[in-house]
């Protein structure tokens, strides 16, 4: 009996029924001796039991009031051993739940059934609310649930439930990721311990992961279901798909057939979409004649025309292979020459002589009326604008001229200088990053690049762009880069054409370092070089960087110099080839010296380091304070999307630019999401100074805080390509393999993640060591 007493005293078990063994009234016993004093008193008549419906005994329960631990109930001593499995502090929530909604439909004077379910691993499973005006099945789903069961579920639920099965979900899994993509939301539940109750808070999760909880007494049933105020304004924004759907890759180009009618009598109509037949040519595939649905607040694409989608296209079906169709938000009409690439369309054949000449396009991109006059942009507007349309028209493998651009645009081209057009794409391809391509290049000048291509390219900062002979060529494969960085999916980019001439005075300095076998092999045996080397080689690495700057450039030069290593088009290690005997033994000799004489790194900057370490993460903690603090305000005032401490504005002179690329990658970080390098870029930051930034701001922080800028991607999605060298200022070792190397990535990003969530998530390990 002894024994038996021991297992049950530790069990705390924190939830019971109030009444009887059949009670559906929980209760969770305060867990501090004071509030459970409180408790006794107002309810000195209340028995507790160890209920059916929490899977429990059916035995009696008595409090224990403890004041060095936690208050729990407890068996009896001559009960019978218990084999209740959920004892904790949410075992009881399917009760609690089940009692809640049925206030709720007191409250709104609704006549409902509302039943708790075992679905396999206990009566918490789920609980199921039934409503009979409406015919449709509320399930709040407390314990885990795949999505070959949830769908299961829902094909069983719908018998009974002709008008409908709304979810409700405790934990996350891939069916709440499968509602949130068809309906851009889904309901959350969670119950938060207040004295003997748990009350119940409803959350409406949106794509981007945000979640607004709503007390379950300021919801409402009605017609579609269970309701909260953001679920109403997100369904005015995100009207839900009556048809499942999935995204068509790459974009598509279609030409409308002719004389083909507009169908009304299909399940896919709507009454703002139009449909039409058309033929249809997704990237990289057959052409296909199939049914298209387009918006329908404008006159209907005339069938002598090829029109792109560059981008949004989705294919609409209908289960269990009822048809299909694919579903287009907006378009752009091809000019003559794109057209002709397609395969949809050829030009005209004229009955003359005289050769015929395919007048370009000039239809909005997407169906306006025609009575719209040009539109008016700012010169920052108009900059942005055409870097979208330069990169819809690169997501079509498609290029343009500047009519159709201001067609696309609604502008008027004339009314541009070449010298103002100059300038605006100076500005949409600034500032120059070997990671993006130049989009000025998909603009063309009747077969070739614009004209003033080479001015652009100079302002640049491309050597030798406004002399170079071979601009239609760059221009070639400079478009050939747009494709495959603009594509869907993105592909791997080409290296940039180099424009740079053939240098006759570094293959001069070659040929003068390397003329003749004998010399060269008298180099290599000279013995006082050989031997400064070797005795350089022994030596450890200085800790000074400037030091260790003169050794490696000295060695790297006596190395070239005796033929162990090769020049290369490095001009150099070309001119140190060149050097003299002598000149080499000088340098090797300072480098000597150096490294006997210069003095390490002395204390006060190792303190002043530290504290400079001590100040960013102070500057990170405060940071992540004032964006939670914003966070929990913008919840009362739903109309600010954009925490102030995080807009775009300046907020004052002192947030210098690595402060504010924290404050951004933290925001970033806290919406569990990553950031492209192409949007820093865009904001005017050059590749080199980002990869300053970046190593700043994480080598400021703590030991074992994660790295910010692992949230900084390529247009690929992959890691930037100097996080290697970031690994290797931060004193971590460096992987070998592309494949560890993401690893090690993709763990950092996750440690960001849980790091900053509100509230914060558990921090995974870091996979990389610190080196020895």
């Amino acid at each position: 009996m002894s024994t038996t007493q021991h297992i049950l005293d530790h069990r705390r078990v924190q939830t019971a029924v109030i009444g009887h063994e059949n009670s559906d009234l929980p209760v969770i016993l305060p867990m501090d001796a004071h509030e459970l004093d409180l408790w006794r008193k107002a309810h000195p008549g209340y028995s507790y039991w160890c209920g059916h419906h929490l899977g429990g005994c059916g035995g009696e329960l008595s409090d224990r009031r403890y004041t060095e631990k936690v208050c729990h109930f407890a068996h009896h001593p001559s009960a019978p051993v218990c084999h209740r499995t959920a004892n904790g502090e949410s075992s009881a929530d399917h009760l609690f739940i089940k009692r809640g909604v049925q206030r709720l439909l007191g409250k709104q004077q609704i006549d409902g059934d509302v039943q708790t379910r075992d679905l396999g691993t206990g009566s918490g499973d789920a609980v199921d609310v039934y409503l009979p005006h409406t015919s449709r099945i509320i399930r709040f789903q407390l314990s885990h649930c795949d999505y070959p069961a949830w769908r299961r579920h829902t094909d069983a639920l719908r018998s009974k439930a002709v008008g409908g099965v709304d979810w409700v979900f405790g934990p996350d899994g891939p069916a709440t990721r499968e509602l949130l993509n068809r309906d851009a939301y889904f309901l959350r539940v969670r119950l938060e311990t207040v004295g003997g109750e748990r009350r119940i808070h409803i959350g409406t999760e949106a794509r981007d992961r945000s979640v607004t909880w709503t007390p379950l007494g300021d919801c409402t049933f009605t017609s579609t279901g269970l309701s909260t105020p953001s679920v109403e304004s997100i369904r005015i924004s995100h009207p839900r798909s009556k048809l499942p759907s999935f995204p068509l890759a790459g974009g598509l180009v279609f030409r409308p057939l002719e004389g083909a009618e507009v169908l009304s009598d299909t399940r896919f109509a709507a009454p703002d979409r139009r449909l039409i037949n058309a033929d249809v040519r997704p990237v990289d595939s057959p052409i296909v004649r199939a049914l298209l649905s387009l918006p329908g607040d404008g006159d209907p694409p005339p069938a002598d025309h090829v029109y792109g989608v560059p981008d949004s296209a989705r294919i609409l079906v209908l289960e269990d292979g009822q048809g299909w169709v694919v579903e287009a938000n907006r378009y752009l009409r091809l000019n003559a020459r794109e057209a002709e690439r397609t395969g949809l369309w050829t030009p005209p054949q004229e009955a003359s002589t005289e050769p015929v000449t395919a007048k370009p396009a000039s239809t909005p991109v997407v169906p306006t009326p025609s009575t719209a006059g040009p539109r008016v942009l700012t010169h920052a507007d108009l900059v942005t604008e055409l870097r979208k349309a330069l990169a819809d028209f690169a997501r079509l493998s498609a290029t343009t001229t500047w009519e159709d651009l201001a067609s696309h645009l609604g502008v008027a081209a004339s009314k541009l200088s070449d010298a103002e057009r100059r300038d605006l794409l100076a500005e949409v391809d600034s500032p120059l990053s070997e990671y993006l391509p130049v989009r000025s290049a998909l603009i063309l000048d009747g077969d070739g690049p614009l004209p003033y291509l080479g001015d652009i390219l100079h302002r640049l900062g491309i050597p030798y762009a406004q002399t170079s002979t071979r601009l239609r060529e760059w221009a070639a494969v400079e478009r050939e880069r747009a494709y495959a960085a603009f594509g869907q999916p993105p592909r791997a980019m080409g290296p940039q054409l180099d424009l740079t001439p053939a240098r006759t005075a570094q293959r001069g300095l070659a040929k003068k370092a390397f003329s003749g076998n004998t010399a060269l092999f008298n180099r290599r045996h000279d013995p006082r070089v050989s031997e400064l080397l070797t005795n350089l080689r022994r030596l450890k690495p200085h800790p000074v960087k400037a030091v260790r700057q003169q050794i490696n450039t000295a060695i790297h030069g006596a190395s070239v110099w005796l033929g162990q290593q090769p020049a290369g088009e490095n001009r150099k290690w070309i001119e140190a080839a060149a050097q003299s005997r002598d000149h080499h033994i000088r340098e090797l000799e300072q480098a000597l010296d150096a490294h006997r004489t210069s003095t390490p790194i002395n204390p006060p900057a190792t303190e002043q380091k530290k504290k400079q370490k001590s100040s960013l993460r102070k500057l990170q903690n405060e940071f992540l304070a004032r964006y939670q603090a914003q966070q929990k305000a913008a919840k009362t005032e739903p109309k600010k999307s954009i925490p102030a401490q995080f807009s775009s504005a300046p907020q004052s002179a002192t947030h210098r630019p690595v402060e504010q690329l924290t404050r951004e990658l933290i925001h970033v970080a806290a919406q569990g999401r990553t950031i492209s390098i192409a949007d820093l870029e865009n904001s005017g930051v050059t590749i080199t100074v980002l990869q300053v930034r970046l190593t700043l701001i994480d080598r400021g922080l703590g030991a074992d805080t994660p790295m910010l800028s692992a949230l900084v991607t390529t247009l690929e999605g992959g890691p930037v390509p100097f996080f290697r060298e970031i690994l290797r200022q931060l004193g971590l070792a460096v992987p070998h393999t592309n494949e560890a190397l993401l690893a090690i990535w993709r763990r950092e990003q996750e440690r960001a993640h849980a790091a900053y969530a509100n509230p914060p998530g558990e921090l995974p390990p870091r996979l990389v060591p610190l080196v020895d």
